[in-house]
């Protein structure tokens, strides 16, 4: 008889979980929407926070969780803006917790903090299990992916408040089928918006921007 595993997998995710609302709870205290950022690699994770950090300058205060395997490359673009960010390497787990967000927490100025950006590990499975005491959960898709994404991997697309279809200036010069992608993102999740942009000309940036401005006033 093969062992028994569920137990150890539901206690593993009610740990997580019990970080996760202490994680929320933290950021309620000082007033920070945290917005949890998934999406595949390259799907232009960090352009898009850096493109929405500049778009809300003068209405939000940013910062910033970055979550790679290894590399601190993200953080240091980051940095280079004067934003607070702190880099977590999870050495080949697919996806950030809780734990490591609430010691990444210890390290942020979150009184000088409106919206706390945790971008997750490049992954379109994994990051969707785990709570880390967001308010958003975003994602990312992005043109070169192709428009069956939402067919192949239908539980991050399930599962997320908001959508940003990035690098759509690629349009022209790739076989997408916008109409099939967002008829399927909405079979999936018809209350999430879906928000087209592309963080190389700015296009779309503004729109997906003013509506994270008005989750932080609803917070």
């Amino acid at each position: 008889m093969p062992p028994e595993i569920l137990p150890v997998v539901e206690k593993i995710l009610s740990a997580n979980d019990m970080v996760a609302l202490e994680n929320k709870k933290l950021l309620d205290e000082h007033g920070v929407l945290a917005v949890n950022v998934m999406a595949s690699p390259g799907a232009g994770k960090t352009s898009l926070i850096l493109r929405t950090i500049e778009a809300l300058r003068g209405q939000l205060r940013a910062g910033v969780i970055e979550g790679d395997v290894a590399g601190h490359v993200d953080a240091d673009k980051v940095a280079e803006t004067g934003i607070p960010v702190v880099q977590i390497n999870t050495g080949g787990g697919c996806h950030l917790d809780a734990p490591q967000v609430q010691n990444a927490l210890k390290q942020l100025p979150l009184e000088q903090i409106d919206v706390l950006f945790i971008e997750n590990v490049g992954n379109l499975i994994c990051p969707t299990g785990f709570a880390l005491g967001e308010h958003v959960n975003m994602m990312i898709a992005n043109v070169p992916e192709g428009h069956d994404k939402p067919i192949k991997y239908p539980g991050m697309f399930s599962e997320v408040d908001a959508l940003v279809l990035n690098k759509i200036d690629l349009m022209p010069y790739i076989d997408f089928d916008l109409e099939a992608f967002r008829t399927a993102v909405t079979a999936l999740n018809a209350d999430a918006p879906q928000f087209l942009v592309s963080c190389k000309t700015g296009e779309g940036i503004q729109e997906w921007a003013e509506w994270l401005l008005a989750q932080s006033q609803r917070h």
